[in-house]
C-alpha cells in the first residue's frame, strides 16, 4: 500500500481547483471592467460553460481509452494556455470579445474531462492508500473546498493591487503545476493507465459504451431525479457565480476584495461542513441531511444579497450556506461508488455530468440578461425562489429514500437499488 497516488491527486486537485477560483472571479471582473456589461457576462459565461456538457457527454468512454493519468494531464496543459492567452493577448492589444468567448470554449471543452479522470480514481486510491471510501471522499472534497477558499481570497486581492490580468497569469500556471503532479506520481497505477476495451476501437463501439452508461442512468428513478435536481441548481449557481454574485459586488459591496473575501468565507465555512460529514456523517439519514443541507446553502444567498445592501448579512448568510453545502458532495460521492460498479464509472459520470451541466450555459446568459432588463434586486429573487422550489424535491418524492446505504453487494451489471447517484463529478456548490 502507497499514499503517494491518492496524496498526489490532492495535490493536484488542491493547486487546480485554487487556480480555477482565480478565474471564478477574474473572468467575470475582467469582462465588467472592460465591457461594463452585466450580457457580456453573461455570454462569456454561456461559452465556457456550453462545451463543458459535450465534454462531459462523449468523454466518459474516451476516458477509459485513453487513461485517466494521461486524460488529466493533457486538460490541464490545455485550460494553462487558453487561460494564459487572455491576458498576455489583453496586454498586447489584440484582444477581441468573439477571442475571449473562444478561449473560454476552449477551457470549457477540456476541464470536464480532467475532473471526471480524477474524480472517478477515488475508490482505486482510497484503496490503494488504505483507508475507507467515505473517509477518502470527506477529504477529498475537503481538500478542494480549502482550495477554492484559498483561491477566492486571493484573487480578491490580486484584483483590487494588480488587476484582473495577474490573476489569470497565475491560474494558467497552477494548471501547469497540477498536470505535472498527475503525470509524475501517477504511474504505475493500473486504474490510471488506458482501460482494456474487448472491441475494437470503432464508432459504433463508443456509441454502445456511452449508451451502456446512459442505461445505467436511466434505469434508477433516484439517479434521474438527483441529475434533474442538480442540472437546475447548477444552472442557477452558474447564474450567481458568473454573473449575479460580481455585479452585485461591484454595485454594492464596494469591490472584489470583499467579492473575493465572501466567496472564500463560503469555502472554508463548507471545508469544515465536508470534514464534519467525514467525521459524523454516517451516523445520521442521508436523506435528511443532503435536503436539510441543500435547503440551507441554497435560495437564502440570493434572498439576502437581494434584500441586504451591505456586507456582513450576506457574509453570515455565506457562512451557514458553506456549512450546508460542504456536505453535499461527501454524501452523492459515497452513494454513486456504493451503487456504480467501477467499469462503468467514466461512462456513468459522463452521461450524469452532461444531464447535471445541461443547464448551466443557459443560467450565466439568463442571469446577465435578467440583471440587464430588470435589474440585480428582481433578478436575484427570481433565481432564488426558483431555486427554493428545486430542493423541495428530496422531502417530496419518495425515489430519494433510495439514497440510505445499500444492505448487500452491488451487481456489476445493474443498479443494486432502484437508484443511485452521478458518478464521480457531484454538484458543485463551489459555484454558489
Amino acid at each position: 500500500m502507497s499514499r503517494r497516488p491518492f496524496t498526489a491527486v490532492l495535490a493536484a486537485n488542491t493547486v487546480s481547483i485554487a487556480g480555477s477560483s482565480l478565474t471564478l472571479i477574474g473572468v467575470p471582473w475582467f469582462v465588467l471592467q472592460t465591457t461594463g456589461s452585466a450580457g457580456r457576462a453573461g455570454v462569456v459565461a454561456f461559452c465556457a460553460t456550453l462545451p463543458v456538457v459535450v465534454a462531459a457527454l462523449v468523454g466518459g468512454p474516451v476516458i477509459d481509452r485513453i487513461g485517466r493519468r494521461r486524460v488529466s494531464a493533457a486538460s490541464d496543459l490545455i485550460c494553462g494556455l487558453a487561460v494564459g492567452a487572455i491576458p498576455l493577448l489583453h496586454y498586447a492589444g489584440l484582444l477581441e470579445f468573439w477571442m475571449l468567448c473562444a478561449l473560454m470554449a476552449v477551457g470549457g471543452l477540456v476541464h470536464t474531462p480532467g475532473l471526471t479522470a480524477r474524480g472517478v480514481l477515488l475508490p482505486s486510491l482510497a484503496e490503494h492508500s488504505g483507508t475507507t471510501l467515505t473517509r477518502a471522499a470527506g477529504l477529498y472534497d475537503a481538500v478542494s473546498r480549502g482550495a477554492r477558499m484559498i483561491g477566492a481570497a486571493v484573487a480578491g486581492l490580486l484584483i483590487a493591487v494588480f488587476g484582473a490580468e495577474a490573476v489569470l497569469l497565475l491560474d494558467a500556471a497552477t494548471f501547469a503545476v497540477s498536470a505535472l503532479l498527475v503525470a509524475a506520481f501517477l504511474r504505475g497505477v493500473p486504474a490510471a493507465d488506458p482501460q482494456p476495451a474487448a472491441d475494437k476501437v470503432s464508432f459504433a463501439g463508443y456509441r454502445a459504451e456511452l449508451a451502456e452508461g446512459w442505461t445505467f442512468l436511466t434505469r434508477s428513478r433516484l439517479l434521474l431525479g438527483i441529475t434533474l435536481m442538480v442540472m437546475m441548481t447548477n444552472g442557477l449557481d452558474q447564474g450567481w457565480s458568473s454573473v449575479l454574485l460580481p455585479v452585485h459586488g461591484r454595485e454594492a459591496l464596494g469591490g472584489a476584495t470583499a467579492l473575493g473575501l465572501l466567496i472564500s468565507l463560503f469555502g472554508g465555512s463548507a471545508l469544515l461542513g465536508a470534514l464534519l460529514y467525514g467525521w459524523w456523517g454516517e451516523r445520521f439519514p442521508r436523506r435528511t441531511v443532503f435536503a436539510a443541507a441543500f435547503l440551507v446553502s441554497g435560495s437564502t444567498r440570493y434572498v439576502v444579497a437581494a434584500l441586504a445592501g451591505s456586507t456582513l448579512p450576506l457574509a453570515v448568510t455565506m457562512a451557514l450556506a458553506g456549512l450546508g453545502a460542504g456536505m453535499l458532495n461527501p454524501i452523492l460521492t459515497t452513494v454513486v461508488y456504493e451503487k456504480v460498479p467501477e467499469e462503468l464509472r467514466s461512462r456513468v459520470a459522463g452521461v450524469s455530468t452532461a444531464g447535471c451541466e445541461l443547464t448551466m450555459p443557459l443560467g450565466g446568459l439568463a442571469a446577465g440578461l435578467l440583471v440587464d432588463g430588470f435589474g440585480t434586486a428582481r433578478a436575484l429573487l427570481l433565481f432564488g425562489g426558483t431555486y427554493l422550489l428545486v430542493t423541495l424535491a428530496p422531502l417530496i418524492f419518495p425515489a430519494w429514500r433510495a439514497m440510505e446505504r445499500a444492505p448487500g453487494p452491488v451487481s456489476t451489471t445493474e443498479p443494486a437499488l432502484p437508484g443511485s447517484a452521478p458518478a464521480a463529478r457531484s454538484p458543485h456548490p463551489s459555484a454558489k
